[in-house]
């Protein structure tokens, strides 16, 4: 971002400062302790409350939606069960319950490498807070991190894959670790760009920050419109949950330099955990989002040339 988009915008005094790093030697590993959040949802409005708690390993991520009367349905964190859904990721359980929103914990689970973990909830979709993963990611530092004794095996691309829109392009190619390069333009703004590799304490400070970010008089719309029609649009958007943009400028400012391309890395790292392994790759990410994430996952998941488990 320019220097003049950067005063515009203003930026916070200090940046979350990152934990001293987590131990990794190569095993799956799930959570040391349970914890809770509670909080109101981005499109519902409604309160939820969400328990992330350890699990045995090769149980993957899961999440468990909990009814009145002890009823319960689990729906993995998977590709497969993605399920279209406006300015969100939303999985569908074959037995029909839906749970919206996961993106921002999938996120913090994966850059935290939690391999697996059982998610319950009480309602249809997970807070949003202020729209960032910070409060995901302290929650998970808070519990810790425990390795088990089977050996995590990751994706490793082998060949490019790319999937392209217009001019949305989403490009995953060989490479170490995760590592994305990312850009957005964005009217009054100019270009926004990032690049990094997807490491636990470089997420919290550099991405996890990232705010949800629109319009302000487009999600109000979208708010009016969703509260006639009685459908789960935007109900709990605002000021308090979103990066609300004014023409050329966020209300409130800048947490963290260009921050809506770093809020569109954040959803991209939720959207490939769906792919149930951590993935080594290159990412090359142009004007991304939720439906070209889930579209570049699907043809990875349909080359099986394109990869190896590693």
């Amino acid at each position: 971002m320019s220097t003049t988009a950067m005063s515009r915008l203003g930026r916070t005094p200090a940046e979350p400062k990152a934990d001293a790093g987590l131990p990794d030697t190569g095993h799956r590993a799930t959570l040391a302790a349970a914890f809770v959040r509670s909080g109101r949802g981005l499109h519902t409005g409604r309160h939820a409350t969400v328990r992330v708690a350890p699990a045995p390993s090769d149980h993957g991520l899961v999440f468990r939606r909990t009814f009145p009367g002890g009823r319960t349905v689990d729906v993995p964190a998977s590709w497969h069960l993605r399920e279209r859904q406006p300015l969100c990721t939303a999985l569908r359980s074959p037995e029909g319950p839906l749970i919206r929103t996961v993106e921002h914990l999938l996120a913090a689970l994966y850059a935290h490498r939690i391999d697996d973990a059982l998610i319950e909830i009480d309602a249809e979709e997970l807070p949003i807070f202020d729209g960032s993963a910070v409060p995901w990611c302290r929650a998970i530092r808070e519990a810790g991190r425990a390795e088990g004794a089977v050996p995590r095996r990751a994706i490793r691309v082998l060949a490019p894959v790319e999937v392209v829109d217009g001019r949305r392009r989403l490009r995953i190619e060989p490479g170490d670790g995760l590592r994305i390069s990312a850009h957005l333009a964005l009217a009054h703004f100019g270009p926004l760009d990032w690049s990094g590799a997807i490491t636990p304490d470089g997420f919290l400070a550099e991405i996890a920050p990232a705010r949800s970010f629109g319009r302000y008089w487009r999600a109000m719309l979208g708010r009016a419109y969703g509260f006639a029609a009685r459908k789960p649009l935007l109900q709990g958007c605002g000021v308090a949950s979103a990066a609300m943009i004014v023409r050329g400028t966020i209300i409130g400012g800048l947490r963290v330099p260009d921050e809506p391309v770093r809020h569109r890395v954040l959803d991209l790292v939720g959207d490939l955990a769906l792919a149930g392994r951590p993935i080594l790759g290159r990412l090359t990410a142009v004007h991304t989002g939720h439906e070209l994430n889930h579209a570049l996952v699907a043809k990875l998941m349909a080359e099986p040339a394109a990869w190896e488990l590693a």
